[in-house]
């Protein structure tokens, strides 16, 4: 791994990580499915545009189809509808520490359903990331956490765990941000549905929605994603898949900087001991160099949650 992949890497984490402090400044001052929808509707449309240039098309493999219809719904609208509508009552460093866990769930899931095979080194790694999210929920739970922002936030790594299982292996074709912006369009259109459903539009204007929106939408939405694939064309999906030990840090560290939300001990020893599971399950599955994936369409070692 060259100095400008590990350069890529870091910009990758700090990009998605910094998606759960901008989106509870989102969902401080706008309706969170609403605009969840519109940042959908904005990042879909500029990503298609981006694959156009680059000469990606909309031809694409029946599993490419498949993947962007079931990511669209269970990573763009369920997973983050859900992780926006608990940022309203739940902080954002336990959003993100939640959303970590999902290459720990795969792993978990493929072993108990799939009978996949778990190195010693990955199985310590499961175990790891029980005990730090244990240490986690007893601190917060002993300080008055919301209950069902936790819940949905779980429901919605669950849904992008699912998705991940059930679409491994459909990256073939090529096309793969022309599928991130086409994911995105469903997750719009879905979420608009659930808007007009469930929620009363509320809108507050001011300088900080207007930069967290903006920020969201062009950074963690597509600049994360173009980062990603050119990692991943660089170094293979499960090597830059390791980078994922850092979100559990980061996230929780912007939400303090940023937000000033408290970090306890408890904390920071959960956040460490989970970001090891992390990295030791990623690390079990060093293997060849897989073919060039995006974040969202991919293996579940290179899933993330955007």
């Amino acid at each position: 791994m060259d100095i400008k992949a590990i350069f890529m890497g870091l910009a990758f984490a700090l990009m998605w990580s910094s998606a759960f402090t901008s989106a509870r400044i989102i969902v401080e001052y706008a309706s969170p499915l609403w605009a969840l929808s519109l940042r959908f509707l904005i990042s879909g449309l500029l990503g298609i545009f981006i694959a156009g240039l680059m000469g990606q098309t909309w031809k694409l493999t029946r599993a490419q189809w498949r993947a962007t219809m079931v990511f669209g719904l269970c990573q763009n609208a369920l997973y983050l509808g859900l992780n926006f509508v608990a940022m309203q009552t739940v902080q954002a460093s336990l959003a993100a520490i939640i959303a970590s866990t999902m290459p720990l769930l795969v792993a978990l899931a493929g072993w108990l359903f799939f009978s996949e095979r778990v190195k010693p080194l990955g199985v310590a790694g499961l175990i790891a990331g029980v005990i730090g999210v244990t240490i986690i929920m007893g601190a917060r739970f002993g300080g008055g956490v919301d209950l069902y922002g936790v819940a949905l936030c779980v429901i919605g790594v669950l849904a992008l765990t699912t998705a991940t299982l059930v679409l491994r292996g459909a990256t073939s074709g090529g096309n793969f941000l022309m599928v991130v912006g086409l994911q995105m369009l469903v997750g719009s259109a879905a979420l608009f549905a659930a808007a007009l459903a469930f929620e009363v539009p509320r809108l507050e204007m001011s300088t900080p929605l207007a930069l967290a929106f903006t920020y969201t939408t062009l950074v963690p939405g597509l600049a994360a994603t173009l980062v990603w694939f050119y990692l991943v064309d660089r170094i293979g999906a499960v090597k830059a898949a390791t980078f994922h030990f850092l979100n559990p840090f980061i996230g929780v560290a912007m939400a303090a900087m940023i937000l000033g939300e408290a970090l306890g001990w408890l904390d920071a020893l959960g956040v460490a001991v989970i970001a090891f599971g992390i990295l030791a399950v990623q690390l079990s599955k060093q293997g060849p160099k897989r073919a060039a994936v995006a974040p969202g369409v991919v293996t579940e070692e290179a899933s993330s949650g955007r």
